[in-house]
C-alpha cells in the first residue's frame, strides 16, 4: 500500500552549492551561492524602460501593431490598402490608425529601420560590428551581457565539481581574456557565425546563401531565441554558378573559395580593426570596458566547414577541418592526431607564393587550398579552433543516416515479413509530446534532422527482438553500434557537462570504435549485398573533437546549427510572398531588416506594458510574479464533464481488473495515508456507494531537471480517447522515501473529504514485479527493464509523489515486461544512468 509522500525536494540545500571563479583580470572575488540564487542577475531583474512611447517612429501604437500583422502575414500592396480602408471605415476610436496606403506603411518601416545601421544592399552585407553596436545600445539587453570568463562548480555532496555550459565557462574564453592587452576592462566580444546555402524555390532552382550572427556574450535563452538578442541575417553571399565543364578543376574550385572569403571580408569590416585596438564602451554597470571582437564559434555543416577552413574536403589527404588525421584513418577513433594551426597554414601559403609547385605539394599534404583565409585578419581568433561539432549534421542528418541505411539493407535481406514487423513496431511506439511519431520508416526519407533524431531513439527498441544473434548476426552487431551511438548522442546533447560526463564521452567513443570495427568485420563475411565496409568519411571522425569543444566553448547547443537553420523558413516565405523573383537577395534582406526593426519596437512596447501592469498592481503582486525556483509541482487538467460515483468506478472492473475492489482499496489507502499529511483521524473514514470523484484526463508535472537544475515540465495523458486512440502514459514516482518506481496511469482524480479538504490522487499500475534472471540483451544494449504487476494489483498514490513522465516500450517476447526509453530526453538519460549505478 502506498503512502502519501511530499513532492520531491527541489534541490539539496547546501550552504554554498555553487562556486564561480572569475578571470583574474575581472577583479572579481570568487562567488559562493545557494541553489536559488545561482544564475540570477540582479541587474536583469530591473531592466530600464526605454520611453513612454516605445512604438516610435510609428505615430501610434495602433499603427505599429497593424504593421506587425501586415509584415508577418506577408500582405501584398492591394491587401494592405483594402484592409486599411476597411479599418478606417469601421474604426470607433479603439486604436489610432493614421496610415492610408502601402506607401505610408513602407515609409514607416523605413523610418523604423533607420534606427538601425542600414544594410548595404548593393553587396548584400552588413558589418557584424555594426550589428554588435545595435545590441550594445539596447537597454533591454544591456543587463544580460557577460564579459568575464569564469569557472563554475557545483557541490556534489563531497566536493566542488567543475561544469561547462555557457561559452564563458569554457577554457577558450579564459585563454582569450588572458591574451588581451593588459589594460583595465579588456574583455572579448564573442561572435558566433553561421553560413549555409539554402533552396528558396520549391524545385531548388533559386538558392540563397545567408550568413547569421549571434552574440556569445548573451545567455543561451536570449542568444538562441527569436527576439532582438537572437540570430540576425547580416549577409547574403554570392553563389558561383555551377559549370559542369569546370567542376573539379583547381582553378574553378579555388575561385569559389576566393569569392566566398572576399565576400565575407565585407562582414568583418571594423570588427577586424577593433580586434587589434579594442573598442571603448561604457556598459550597463557603469564600467568602461575595452571590447575586443573575437570569432569564438563557427557553426556549420561539414561542407561549409571546409569552406571556412579552406581544406580540400573529403578528397583531401587530411579531410578534418580541426586536426591532421589522414583520410584512411577517419574511422579509427582510438588514434589522436595533431591539431591544425594558423601558423602552419600561413607558412604553407607563403611557400606557395614563392614556388607554386613546392607550395602545392605542401598544401596538399595538409589538405589545404591555396587561398588566404579571411578569418586570419581577426586577432585572437582561430578558424580551426572556432569550428565546432554539430550534432544536427554530423549525427542526426549524418552518421545516423548511414546506420539507418545499413539497417534497411539487413531488414530487406530477412524478407518482407521482417520489414512489416519492424514497421508495425515503429507505428506502435508510444506517443510522447515533442517526439515525432512514424507510421513507416523503411520507404520514407526526411530532410528534417529532427525527425532522424527522433527515429533513432525508437529504432533500437523496435529491432531488439527482430535482429538477434541467431536471426541476423549482422543486424545484431549493427544494433550494438546503434546502442553506443545513442549513448554518445545523449551524452553529447547534455546542456551542462561535468568532468564525469566528459570522461563518459571519451570512454563511449572507444566503445563505438570497437563496435563499428566489429560490424565491418561482420559485414565483410556477410552474404548480404552492399553492406558498408568503408567508414572512412569525416562524419565518422568529427565527434573525436567534441570533448575538446565542450571544454573550450561550453555545451554543444552553443554551436548547434539548429537555431540558425530555423531562420531559413522565414527567408523562404519572404521569397515566395514578398519578392518578384528578381534580385531576390536585396528584397529578402529589406523585408528581414524591417522585421528586425519591428522586433525591436515590439520589445520596447512589451517592456512598457509589463512596467505599467506591475505599477498598477503595486504591492498586490500575484504569486507568479515572485521569482522562485519552482511554481507548482503537479496540476490536473481536462476534467470530465460529470463526476463519477465510487460505485460507478468499481463497476468498471467488469472490463478492467484494475478497478476491482476499488472502494475497499481506496478506503484503506485514505485511512492509512492521511496521517502522513498531518491529518489526525479519530475515526475510520468510510465512503458510501454514491461518493463522488472528479476524474481528469491530463496531468502537468513540473520537476527539477538533473541536467541543468532548472524546471522542466512533462504533460501526461490518461485518456481512453486522445485523438481517437487510448493514451495512458507512464510515470516515475516516489513510492517511499528510498524507492522510486515506474507506473502506468489508470485514473487521475480529485475528491473532497469532509472536514479535511480536497485531495488529488491517481490509480496506477506499478511496474515492480520481479524479473527472473537477467537478460543478455539488457547488458549489451544498456537497457532498463521493468515488469508490470497484474492490473488487479493497482494502487493509489498521491499526485505529489509524481517525479516526471516516462515512455515504456513493451517487450513482445516477455509478457508484462517493458523497456524504459532512456534516450527520451537528457533528464531521463541521467536518471537511468544513476539508477544503474
Amino acid at each position: 500500500m502506498a503512502t502519501i509522500n511530499p513532492a520531491p525536494a527541489a534541490s539539496a540545500q547546501l550552504p554554498s552549492e555553487f562556486k564561480t571563479e572569475f578571470h583574474p583580470r575581472s577583479g572579481r572575488q570568487t562567488l559562493f551561492q545557494p541553489f536559488d540564487q545561482f544564475g540570477i542577475s540582479p541587474e536583469a531583474q530591473d531592466a530600464p524602460i526605454v520611453d513612454k512611447e516605445p512604438w516610435c517612429p510609428f505615430r501610434s501604437r495602433g499603427d505599429f501593431e497593424f504593421s506587425e500583422i501586415a509584415i508577418e502575414a506577408a500582405l501584398n500592396k492591394s491587401q494592405i490598402n483594402a484592409l486599411l480602408s476597411l479599418i478606417t471605415r469601421i474604426s470607433e476610436g479603439h486604436a489610432q490608425i493614421t496610415l492610408k496606403n502601402e506607401a505610408d506603411l513602407s515609409k514607416a518601416w523605413d523610418n523604423a529601420a533607420a534606427e538601425l545601421t542600414p544594410v548595404l544592399y548593393e553587396v548584400h552585407a552588413r558589418p557584424i560590428w555594426d550589428w554588435a553596436l545595435d545590441l550594445l545600445d539596447n537597454p533591454l539587453l544591456a543587463p544580460h551581457f557577460v564579459w568575464d570568463a569564469c569557472r563554475v562548480y557545483k557541490h556534489n555532496g563531497a566536493q566542488f565539481e567543475r561544469f561547462f555550459n555557457e561559452p564563458w565557462t569554457g577554457d577558450r574564453w579564459w585563454d582569450i581574456q588572458s591574451s588581451l592587452p593588459d589594460i583595465d576592462g579588456a574583455v572579448p566580444f564573442c561572435f558566433i557565425l553561421y553560413a549555409d546555402k539554402t533552396k528558396l524555390s520549391s524545385f531548388g532552382t533559386v538558392k540563397g546563401y545567408p550568413v547569421v550572427v549571434r552574440c556569445a556574450n548573451l545567455p543561451t535563452h536570449i542568444r538562441n531565441g527569436e527576439a532582438f538578442g537572437g540570430g540576425r541575417v547580416v549577409g547574403w553571399l554570392p553563389i558561383v554558378p555551377e559549370d559542369a565543364g569546370e567542376e573539379g578543376k583547381l582553378g574553378y574550385t579555388t575561385l569559389k573559395r576566393v569569392v566566398w572569403h572576399e565576400s565575407f571580408k565585407k562582414l568583418l569590416e571594423h570588427a577586424a580593426q577593433y580586434s587589434k585596438t579594442g573598442y571603448s564602451h561604457k556598459c550597463h554597470d557603469d564600467i568602461l570596458r575595452w571590447l575586443f571582437p573575437v570569432i569564438l564559434i563557427l557553426s556549420a555543416d561539414y561542407e561549409e566547414q571546409c569552406m571556412m577552413s579552406l581544406i580540400r574536403g573529403r578528397g583531401g589527404k587530411c579531410p578534418c577541418p580541426v586536426c591532421l588525421v589522414p583520410l584512411e584513418e577517419l574511422h579509427d577513433l582510438s588514434k589522436t592526431y595533431a591539431l591544425r594551426s594558423i601558423g602552419e597554414a600561413m607558412e604553407a601559403l607563403r611557400v606557395y607564393k614563392r614556388s607554386r609547385a613546392q607550395g602545392e605539394e605542401l598544401l596538399k599534404a595538409l589538405g589545404l587550398r591555396p587561398v588566404e583565409n579571411i578569418f586570419w585578419i581577426m586577432w585572437y581568433s582561430d578558424p580551426h579552433d572556432a569550428l565546432s561539432f554539430d550534432r544536427l549534421h554530423s549525427l542526426h542528418g549524418g552518421l545516423w543516416k548511414h546506420l539507418l541505411a545499413e539497417l534497411k539493407k539487413i531488414l530487406a535481406s530477412l524478407g518482407r515479413e521482417a520489414e512489416a514487423a519492424f514497421e508495425k513496431l515503429i507505428d506502435d511506439f508510444p506517443r510522447w509530446r515533442n517526439l515525432n511519431h512514424f507510421k513507416s520508416a523503411i520507404n520514407i526519407t526526411f530532410s528534417d534532422g529532427n525527425k532522424y533524431q527522433d527515429l533513432s531513439k525508437q529504432t533500437l527498441y523496435a529491432c531488439l527482438n527482430l535482429l538477434t544473434p541467431r536471426t541476423s548476426p549482422e543486424g545484431h552487431q549493427l544494433l550494438r553500434v546503434i546502442s553506443t551511438y545513442l549513448q554518445l548522442d545523449s551524452l553529447i546533447g547534455l546542456d551542462v557537462h561535468t568532468e564525469g560526463t566528459l570522461a563518459a564521452i571519451e570512454a563511449e567513443l572507444l566503445i563505438f570504435d570497437t563496435e563499428l570495427k566489429a560490424y565491418v568485420a561482420c559485414a565483410e563475411s556477410s552474404d548480404i549485398e552492399k553492406l558498408k565496409l568503408d567508414w572512412n568519411f569525416p562524419k565518422t571522425h568529427l565527434w573525436k573533437h567534441v570533448v575538446r569543444d565542450i571544454r573550450r566553448k561550453g555545451a554543444a547547443r552553443n554551436y548547434s546549427t539548429r537555431p540558425n537553420e530555423k531562420l531559413h523558413g522565414p527567408l523562404k516565405d519572404t521569397y515566395h510572398h514578398r519578392t518578384n523573383g528578381k534580385d531576390v537577395a536585396g528584397q529578402i534582406l529589406r523585408v528581414d531588416h524591417h522585421k528586425f526593426a519591428l522586433m525591436l519596437l515590439r520589445e520596447r512596447v512589451d517592456a512598457v506594458d509589463e512596467y505599467n501592469r506591475l505599477q498598477a498592481l503595486g504591492n498586490d503582486l500575484p504569486d507568479e510574479d515572485v521569482a522562485v525556483a519552482f511554481n507548482g509541482h503537479v496540476k490536473l487538467g481536462a476534467p470530465t464533464q460529470n463526476p463519477s460515483s465510487i460505485l460507478d468506478l468499481e463497476n468498471r472492473s467488469a472490463v478492467d481488473r484494475s478497478f476491482q475492489a476499488f472502494r475497499r482499496k481506496f478506503t484503506e489507502f485514505i485511512n492509512t495515508s492521511l496521517p502522513t499529511y498531518g491529518h489526525q483521524l479519530t475515526n475510520w473514514i468510510t465512503f458510501p456507494a454514491d461518493y463522488q470523484i472528479h476524474e481528469h484526463r491530463y496531468l502537468k508535472v513540473n520537476y527539477e531537471s538533473m541536467v541543468d537544475w532548472k524546471q522542466a515540465t512533462d504533460h501526461l495523458r490518461c485518456n481512453p480517447q486522445f485523438h481517437g486512440l487510448p493514451r495512458f502514459d507512464h510515470a516515475l514516482i516516489q513510492l517511499t522515501a528510498d524507492e522510486t518506481i515506474f507506473v502506468r496511469l489508470i485514473l487521475l482524480f480529485r475528491c473532497s473529504i469532509s472536514n479535511l479538504g480536497s485531495f488529488e490522487f491517481a490509480l496506477v499500475q506499478p511496474y515492480t514485479a520481479r524479473i527472473n534472471g537477467s537478460r543478455r540483451m539488457d547488458r549489451f544494449f544498456k537497457l532498463t527493464r521493468v515488469k508490470a504487476l497484474p492490473r488487479a494489483s493497482s494502487i493509489f498514490v498521491p499526485l505529489s509523489s509524481f517525479i516526471r513522465g516516462a515512455v515504456l516500450v513493451p517487450d513482445a517476447d516477455h509478457q508484462d515486461e517493458h523497456l524504459v526509453v532512456d534516450h527520451l530526453d537528457s533528464d531521463m538519460f541521467l536518471r537511468m544512468r544513476a539508477r544503474v549505478r
